[in-house]
């Protein structure tokens, strides 16, 4: 019977540390861990969803709807293929990281329609004060409005064909 009193006075203290790991699983930052990317098939014509970058620029920009993909790292991963006014046409597979605001370059395309990984491809801040960013408009327009993912793919497609109309 003495001891009851004396558990009781332990319970508080138990019930605090046990409180304090609780908050602790929620409160702690995981480091975040990309996922490994697939690289899509080449992009074709018909799949192709045209966007705005800037009037400051003659080249035509275009995303490949069939390769969007939101992964469960966070990652918005893309086709983007670029036309210069001159004819020349570069595809590059994508990424950006709406959470933090970068951008990362996976593979180029060629013409074959092959890919090459991209060398030294780490992630990179997106230019945010260039009007002649294409990471800037998909980054603000379509892929991370106001720095939040889209849920998904269809979600990306529907902003792009919105603003192509």
């Amino acid at each position: 019977m003495k001891i009851l009193p004396l558990l009781l006075l332990c319970l508080p203290v138990a019930a605090h540390a046990a409180w304090v790991d609780f908050e602790g699983e929620f409160e702690e930052e995981k480091p975040w861990v990309e996922v490994a990317a697939q690289l899509p098939p080449y992009p074709k014509a018909e799949n192709l969803i045209p966007f705005d970058v800037s009037a400051a620029t003659r080249n035509r920009f275009l995303v490949d709807a069939a390769s969007i993909s939101v992964g469960s790292d966070g990652v918005v991963r893309y086709t983007v293929v670029v036309e210069a006014a001159g004819g020349a046409k570069n595809v590059s597979y994508e990424g950006l990281r709406c959470a933090a605001g970068e951008r990362r370059l996976y593979a180029y395309g060629h013409p074959d329609g092959s890919w090459s990984k991209a060398r030294n491809a780490g992630w990179e801040p997106v230019k945010f004060r260039s009007l002649l960013s294409y990471h800037k408009a998909l980054f603000e327009d379509h892929f991370c409005p106001d720095g939040i993912s889209v849920r998904d793919a269809e979600q990306a497609v529907q902003s792009l064909r919105r603003a192509s109309r």
